[in-house]
């Protein structure tokens, strides 16, 4: 069965595993700790979203080879190839679960909406290993149960041997001969099943390795949702200062216009008497 026929995702099978990228040095190029890095920020994100689609791709082979464990294409070639998938997967994950880790802390500094853009990418990518998770676990409950259907036969074999009787002096030799074939040939059959034991032991293996992963995801996400929770609390705060400043304003202005309106008055009552008074000085000169 060909790689494409698989649809096998480019850059497995080829002992070459390493991310598409990946700066989870833990600092940035020019050593800085703790300040948002825009071109850190853009260059994680990039690598983690091809991870993604790299990832999707590697979940979309194993749905493919599931359906052919147990069928006439069954082979050893397949279970290599289902083995190399995901060991090389398994690390792209491991790689951008550091990357998601680096990323949300150089996000920090950065904007809401950027901090929007770190959790949707960590979202994909839960998602899609969730998905990959669980083929991983469905093919590997297959290929143990077609193991465990060859081993019977083998043992059905050996019974047969045993039970068989052993014919006169004159045939022995070639009766011999035949058991001795039939060992041989259990024997090869015995070894192909040892090694796919082995085979599906390290894909059981690879599966508790992405649940591991999923644990880590879900923390990250967590501490993502705090993130974003305390930005929009601050957002709130801010927005009833400004309002509750605005009252403020409001009250100070009337109070002013109040006080205008008094200091009017005042004048008014001032000019009057002023007047009046003027008018009695004036009647009594005249007089």
């Amino acid at each position: 069965m060909s790689r494409e026929g698989l649809g096998l995702p480019r850059g497995i099978g080829q002992r070459d595993y390493g991310a598409m990228s990946s700066t989870t040095a833990g600092t940035t190029s020019d050593g800085n700790f703790g300040g948002f890095s825009p071109t850190e920020f853009i260059s994680l994100s990039e690598s983690i979203a091809a991870n993604t689609i790299f990832v999707k791709q590697s979940w979309q082979f194993l749905e493919k080879a599931n359906r052919t464990i147990g069928t006439a294409k069954d082979n050893q070639s397949l279970r290599d190839k289902i083995n190399d998938i995901q060991t090389g997967t398994n690390q792209r994950i491991a790689t951008t679960t550091k990357d998601l880790q680096r990323l949300t802390v150089v996000v920090r500094g950065g904007d809401k909406q950027q901090k929007l853009q770190v959790e949707k990418l960590t979202s994909d990518f839960k998602q899609v290993v969730q998905f990959y998770s669980k083929s991983q676990q469905s093919i590997a409950a297959k290929m143990k149960q077609v193991f465990l259907v060859n081993a019977s036969q083998a043992d059905d074999l050996l019974a047969a041997e045993g039970s068989s009787g052993i014919p006169g002096t004159a045939e022995q030799q070639q009766e011999l001969q035949k058991q001795k074939q039939l060992q041989q040939s259990l024997q090869f059959e015995q070894d192909m099943l040892l090694e796919r034991e082995q085979r599906f032991r390290e894909i059981e293996a690879n599966v508790l390795d992405v649940n591991h992963i999923m644990r880590e995801l879900s923390n990250l996400t967590s501490q993502q949702s705090e993130v974003i929770d305390t930005i929009e609390n601050s957002i709130g705060r801010t927005v009833d200062n400004v309002e509750s400043g605005a009252e403020e304003l409001v009250k100070a202005a009337e109070y002013q216009n109040r006080y205008r309106r008094k200091v009017l008055i005042l004048l008014i009552v001032a000019v009057i008497l002023g007047l009046v008074v003027t008018g009695i000085i004036v009647s009594k000169l005249k007089s």
